[in-house]
């Protein structure tokens, strides 16, 4: 079962969208928080696998606030649902920590499907969300290459490059431990030597990075 908290300030919404989840048999809504200082003291007492965060809300915004709780809790995923596809917010999102940015219209039961994505570690980027990020990542063309890209390439060993490949396409720690023969321990270590490489905080920007340089 995975345990959510949902962060909104629209009492209405927040109800629907707990009426709407409550019908599917593996989510249950543990919480709810008015603002983002309230889904901070809720994340800390409830612990919640997943957090549903808006961003635009009193008191603390929900980029404030994602970018709190995974400092203080980098296991708890955390993926935005608002109605605002701002370029300012969704990477501000995605730098503070969040896993994936979905609007308000994408229908219930896609919702509950990138829920699950995320708590399996994949990102989930919205159809008009996705282009955005993307068209951020510009290749450098093969005969000017970037010298320190150039360096972040021969700091990896084989199996780490390997790793960001198949990070790249999406694969969880688990996928990825099955696919090279290894244990999901070994991997999430060889990850956390690569973001340091990389000088990154989580898979998501790991991810965008090997998209860019390595696919």
């Amino acid at each position: 079962m995975i345990q959510i908290l949902l962060a909104d300030d629209q009492p209405l919404f927040r109800q629907g969208l707990a009426s709407l989840l409550s019908l599917e048999e593996d989510l249950n809504v543990v919480g709810e928080a008015n603002h983002g200082q309230e889904a901070i003291r809720l994340a800390t007492s409830l612990q919640p696998d997943l957090i549903l965060m808006d961003v635009r809300m009193p008191v603390c915004d929900g980029v404030q606030a994602t970018q709190e709780i995974h400092a203080r809790y980098p296991w708890i995923r955390i993926l935005v649902l608002t109605t605002f596809d701002d370029d300012e917010y969704v990477f501000q999102s995605l730098q503070a920590g969040a896993l994936g940015y979905l609007l308000k219209s994408t229908p219930a039961q896609e919702v509950a499907i990138a829920i699950r994505n995320l708590h399996r570690g994949y990102s989930q980027l919205g159809p008009t969300i996705a282009p955005k990020v993307f068209s951020h990542l510009k290749p450098e063309t093969k005969t000017k290459a970037r010298p320190e890209v150039s360096d972040k390439f021969s700091n990896f060993s084989e199996r780490e490059v390997n790793i960001l490949k198949l990070l790249a396409t999406g694969k969880s720690n688990r996928e990825i431990a099955t696919a090279l023969n290894l244990t999901e321990g070994t991997i999430k270590n060889h990850l956390t030597n690569i973001f340091c490489q990389l000088d990154v905080r989580d898979r998501t920007q790991a991810a965008l990075w090997a998209q860019q340089h390595m696919l």
